[in-house]
């Protein structure tokens, strides 16, 4: 019951977190997909690490899905689709891949483990976007700094979050999901 209230919890705050992130760091967006400061990409991390994979990519897709319903966008429902999953994706495989590289889980309190899982999260994130708009969206890829400027806000975006997540954890007590 509390893994499902903290699921929810999680869901609730990234919708949150985004409208918060537009009006703090409005003068960081390259344009609406695109910012060089976007604090929500670590909460996408911190529900998987968190939350483990399963749970934590539920809570980040129920994110999403709560993100689409409170903030429409001009774009098509099923770009708006792909946005979420490839924003849910991102973090799964992320510490997919830190796991199968490093042989161990995310160590919360370790700033080394926080630093090279967020950049991988910030490189798969990018190019799992950019790769999708080429499929589906191609009018949102703009110029081709663009994956550049998404990964670096989300870089600087997701950096803040993880220190804050090693301050919060080290004194909680907090090892991993």
């Amino acid at each position: 019951m509390f893994d499902l209230a903290l699921i929810i919890g999680l869901g609730i705050a990234f919708p949150l977190v985004h409208q918060m992130n537009s009006w703090m760091f409005a003068f960081a967006e390259i344009n609406p997909s695109v910012g060089l400061i976007y604090l929500p990409a670590f909460l996408r991390l911190l529900n998987v690490l968190v939350l483990g994979k399963f749970k934590g990519t539920v809570a980040g897709l129920l994110g999403g899905a709560l993100l689409l319903l409170l903030h429409p966008s001009k774009e098509t429902l099923s770009i708006q689709l792909v946005n979420m999953l490839c924003s849910s994706a991102g973090p799964l495989l992320a510490v997919m891949t830190f796991e199968r590289w490093r042989q161990h889980p995310v160590d919360l309190v370790s700033l080394k483990d926080l630093g090279i899982v967020t950049l991988i999260y910030c490189v798969a994130n990018s190019l799992l976007h950019h790769f999708a708009w080429s499929m589906v969206a191609p009018h949102l890829l703009g110029t081709p700094q663009q994956m550049i400027w998404m990964f670096l806000g989300d870089l600087f975006g997701a950096l803040i979050g993880a220190y804050l997540l090693k301050w919060g954890a080290s004194r909680l007590k907090i090892t991993q999901g």
